[in-house]
């Protein structure tokens, strides 16, 4: 009897422990307190998913991929999924990279920003910045409990998610504030990683990102400000860059020119562009050097004094 009792003590406490790692290892963080989320005219939108991805958001949000503790580095990424500002390829450019950090003892965070043709917004350009201007927020206000150097916080993105993270890296105005003093305001990424980057609104637009962005605010004065080559200066953070040469969606000079713009402002950075890879290069699985990718970011972030 006593030994029947003693399994079903341990299995209980592996159970527990297997939960509490499994809740740890992934958490759904809201963004906005209830009723306080800025930009929005009250209407309630439920999210929508379909195919692996949202096509609609209600209410953003991230989902947290922690690293164990004993493999916890002290950094942390934003993730910013692509899908041209039209839905979010949460699984492939989300999710799979985030277990990609993990393993690198780097954690984690895909943002669900909302989308601008969300009937809900006042404003729809500025909604998936507000969201990740409050996401870089979160992260940094619990950067203690989490066991993050508030100094090594960076921000991936691919397609048009690249697109938002570097805007995130580039546009000086804090569209966050609701009188919430319990975040600091320091949502700056200290980092920046582009895969297929959208960069240019103008000649080398991808017309999907742009039109979604921007709906019918296309006048000059919108499209020069979201075309970030044009936003670089001094304190843009380090960036990696990658890009393919046969991508016939998202233009490559779309990197160079944001490359160059670092270069002229003296940003530490790097740019690759791969024979091949087509668009928005993948984790695994692409060809030729382009599968290359994750070894060369991962040297680049121990170069930087990202992964220590």
């Amino acid at each position: 009897m006593f030994k029947v009792f003693s399994f079903k003590k341990k299995c209980i406490f592996w159970l527990i422990l297997f939960i509490s790692i499994q809740s740890r290892a992934q958490e759904i963080l809201p963004l906005w307190p209830e009723g306080q989320m800025p930009n929005s005219k009250g209407v309630n939108i439920q999210d929508s998913i379909s195919n692996e991805r949202m096509m609609q958001v209600g209410k953003p949000y991230l989902r947290a991929f922690f690293t164990s503790i004993q493999e916890n580095k002290g950094a942390a990424v934003l993730i910013i999924p692509g899908g041209g500002y039209r839905h979010l390829a949460f699984q492939i450019s989300g999710d799979q990279l985030a277990k990609w950090f993990n393993t690198l003892g780097i954690n984690a965070f895909v943002l669900i920003h909302r989308l601008p043709h969300s009937p809900d917004l006042q404003q729809r350009e500025i909604a998936p910045l507000q969201d990740a201007q409050r996401a870089m927020q979160l992260i940094r206000s619990h950067a203690a409990d989490w066991g993050i150097d508030t100094s090594r916080v960076g921000v991936m993105g691919s397609s048009a998610g690249g697109h938002l993270a570097a805007t995130l890296g580039t546009l000086k105005t804090n569209h966050t504030s609701i009188g919430d003093s319990s975040l600091t305001d320091n949502y700056m990424p200290d980092f920046m990683i582009l895969i297929s980057p959208v960069i240019d609104l103008g000649e080398f637009a991808h017309q999907g990102s742009r039109d979604n962005l921007l709906g019918e605010n296309t006048g000059e004065v919108n499209i020069r400000q979201y075309s970030l080559q044009y936003q670089v200066n001094e304190n843009t953070p380090p960036t990696f860059i990658c890009h393919a040469f046969d991508d016939t969606v998202v233009s490559p000079f779309n990197s160079m020119l944001f490359y160059e713009a670092l270069l002229k402002n003296n940003i530490p950075s790097t740019l690759h562009i791969f024979p091949q890879g087509a668009h928005a290069i993948a984790l695994r699985n692409n060809p030729g050097s382009a599968n290359l990718w994750t070894d060369v970011c991962e040297q680049w972030l121990m170069e930087m004094k990202i992964k220590k």
